[in-house]
């Protein structure tokens, strides 16, 4: 059973509304873009972003390679609400113990995160994260509360078209494990603006005048 952390949630998920496999973004995630830096086997990363009912397996994991910190950015296939993220780590000190994910007025939205620029960005929110254990456990998005609704929605993570996520320190080990990463909150599809084209009804001849014709006449009256 997941566990909640975040200073708006101190239940947890399975008793709400949507939780667990219904609110799970995996099948609107664009599996074939996401990306991993460094991990120690190429493509790990991906196998990693599981159906809730593979998240306890142990068989998919990405390991870091040269130190401890891993990027991973995840494209949507549409606008994505982001309520949650879930995780679940390697045990003891293998478990990254930071998270970080940049702003969506500048970073969210971007495609080209790497280690080279990474700790130079502004997070919108980052998270301690829980020592490894064998749950997944889920982490909120910062949430603001508007009086006139009298309902809390997430403002930075309202519209966001993929997301970068930075594991910069875990618990002590000279690598870091994850086995599980999930998405949880609201899609939809990104609606393109219409391609109008005017078509004339009928030529107005007027509007369409033949220079060359227009010589012709002039040379002929003079």
């Amino acid at each position: 059973m997941p566990h909640c952390h975040d200073e708006h949630c101190d239940h947890e998920h399975e008793d709400l509304p949507g939780s667990g496999e219904q609110a799970l973004l995996y099948s609107r995630i664009d599996h074939d873009n996401i990306r991993c830096l460094n991990e120690s086997e190429p493509d790990t990363g991906k196998t990693i972003v599981k159906p809730w009912d593979q998240r306890l397996n142990n068989d998919k994991f990405v390991e870091s390679d040269a130190d401890e910190q891993l990027i991973i950015f995840i494209p949507f296939t549409g606008s994505v609400k982001l309520r949650s993220i879930c995780l679940r780590s390697g045990t003891g000190d293998y478990a990254p113990s930071k998270l970080k994910v940049f702003s969506l007025q500048s970073y969210t939205n971007r495609d080209d995160v790497d280690f080279d620029d990474v700790n130079d960005l502004q997070p919108v929110q980052e998270w301690d994260l829980v020592r490894g254990s064998n749950d997944v456990v889920e982490y909120t998005t910062r949430l603001a509360f508007l009086h006139f609704l009298a309902m809390p929605i997430s403002t930075k993570f309202s519209n966001v078209r993929n997301i970068t996520l930075f594991f910069s320190e875990n618990y002590g080990e000279d690598t870091s494990i994850l086995r599980f990463l999930g998405f949880k909150g609201e899609w939809s599809e990104i609606k393109r603006d219409p391609i109008i084209t005017i078509y004339e009804a009928s030529a107005n001849p007027a509007d369409h005048k033949n220079p060359a014709a227009e010589d012709k006449l002039h040379h002929s009256i003079d």
